[in-house]
């Protein structure tokens, strides 16, 4: 199981990572990418690496 925070503050709204995940577990919340679908997170951590304001982070729980 996988943990995720977006920092809202830091995020630009940019969708990188909502279209990079695989598992399609970001969608755009008033311009803010939010994790919809955590429980369908894989882990593979895509989602941190395009983001290029380092909004995301995902941990193990």
């Amino acid at each position: 199981m996988w943990q995720i925070e977006v920092d809202k503050d830091k995020c630009s709204g940019d969708e990188e990572c909502v279209n990079a995940c695989p598992a399609q577990v970001y969608e755009m919340v008033d311009g803010k990418s939010e994790p919809v679908n955590a429980d369908e997170c894989l882990g593979c951590e895509t989602c941190v690496e395009v983001c290029p304001e380092g909004a995301i982070k995902v941990e193990e729980v």
